[in-house]
């Protein structure tokens, strides 16, 4: 991941922290929840928003804050219940934050394939791109069995051999790469010292991963014929998300999160055992140690990353689409046009809050800004009087006014 210039996150840490998430949830739930924890999309702008104004303190601060913000959640479902969770996001809240989510990175992917403003125009770009871009679609569209639910891992490595083809990539990191290697991590008091002016732009965005967890959750136990919302309870789960980011953060890692890819495994091939998924998170954290391995990811050239992005970042912000869908989001009512044109407009238009007091200055901008906007203004808006309803009212008196000429 790279903010400024620089690297914020290395793709070791991220794996390794992951593989070690992975493993304190399955002991917080107990062995309960098939369930595998990963960085998750809804971090990437908010922990460069965080890094541009704290450097990697504040981004690292924002993501243990962000893992004791579930923390503090699961003990208020402990004591209180999930109920009030429905009443502050509602599908007509979570759609839209979504939606950001993809439609926000979508000019990453832009740039990657190199058709953004100001850049030249390349053909093996646009050819490698353009082949990751394909092969990804034809991939999700008509492939049967395991290959249809990892299309953009197919497109990633057509694209890479295309890359390949064409000249785009540098072998060099392979061969200087040692098999093995410690993962840069990051720690706090040792690398750097915390730093909470940047958490208002990366703790709100816990709402949209918080339901999508719930989400996740939801969908897994469907497949396997078993409530996990009940046992372990969300209570567990969360908690064992809020612990496993927290710890990330310790090591300099991406928040975690549930990922819904998991769940189509699960699906797919019917096993949910939770000992197949400790395994892969032991797999996980072995494969951030091997350098070459590493490395390999690391020359995967833009175009390809790029093409793949196109279609991803894309279906991020289709599922927003289809929350609302699913959920009948009756449009007809304004404030509900009100709530999503509101977040949509903060979310995408770049726009940014600051409050300065002294030597403390928090801001808070993009998804962080339109999530709490998106929440208040629907917390807190009226509801608006039906139509039909006042259709009604005014036939009433009409048919009281006959019966008393007659």
């Amino acid at each position: 991941m790279l903010g400024a210039g620089e690297t914020v996150i290395t793709i070791p840490v991220a794996l390794v922290t992951s593989g070690i998430g992975t493993l304190i949830y399955i002991l917080c739930t107990k062995g309960k929840s098939p369930v595998y924890l990963g960085s998750s999309f809804a971090f990437i702008a908010p922990l460069v928003a965080a890094y541009l104004k704290g450097g990697i303190s504040g981004a690292m601060t924002g993501v243990m804050v962000v893992g004791l913000i579930y923390i503090l959640f699961s003990i208020v479902i402990r004591f209180v219940g999930k109920s009030w969770i429905d009443k502050l996001l509602p599908p007509i809240v979570i759609g839209p934050m979504i939606m950001i989510i993809g439609l926000g990175l979508a000019p990453n992917a832009i740039s990657q394939i190199g058709i953004s403003t100001g850049q030249d125009l390349e053909w093996k770009a646009i050819f490698v791109a353009l082949v990751s871009f394909l092969v990804t679609a034809i991939v999700a569209v008509r492939g049967k069995g395991f290959l249809k639910i990892i299309p953009f891992l197919v497109g990633i490595v057509t694209g890479y051999i295309s890359a390949v083809c064409v000249g785009l990539v540098d072998f060099k990191p392979i061969i200087e790469a040692s098999f093995f290697s410690v993962p840069q991590f990051i720690f706090p008091f040792i690398s750097y010292v915390p730093n909470f002016g940047a958490i208002l732009t990366i703790a709100p965005i816990t709402l949209v991963t918080m339901a999508e967890h719930i989400g996740d959750h939801t969908s897994l136990s469907s497949i396997i014929g078993k409530d996990l919302l009940k046992e372990p309870g969300l209570e567990k789960t969360l908690l064992g998300d809020g612990i496993a980011t927290f710890v990330a953060g310790i090591f300099g890692g991406p928040a975690n999160t549930t990922y819904g890819e998991n769940t189509s495994v699960v699906g797919m091939t019917k096993i949910a055992s939770v000992w197949v998924i400790g395994l892969a998170a032991i797999f996980a954290i072995c494969l951030g140690f091997l350098g070459k391995f590493t490395a390999l990811v690391s020359t995967i050239p833009n175009p390809v990353l790029g093409g793949v992005s196109l279609l991803l970042y894309g279906f991020i912000a289709v599922n927003g689409l289809k929350v609302l869908i699913k959920n009948q989001v009756d449009f007809e009512k304004t404030k509900n046009v009100i709530v999503a044109s509101a977040m949509l407009v903060l979310g995408l238009g770049g726009a940014v809050i600051s409050f300065v007091s002294g030597d403390i200055s928090v801001t808070i901008s993009g998804m962080s800004l339109s999530a709490i906007v998106g929440i208040l203004i629907n917390i807190f808006l009226p509801e608006e009087k039906e139509d039909n309803q006042i259709q009604n009212i005014k036939y009433e008196k009409k048919e009281d006014k006959v019966e008393e000429k007659v």
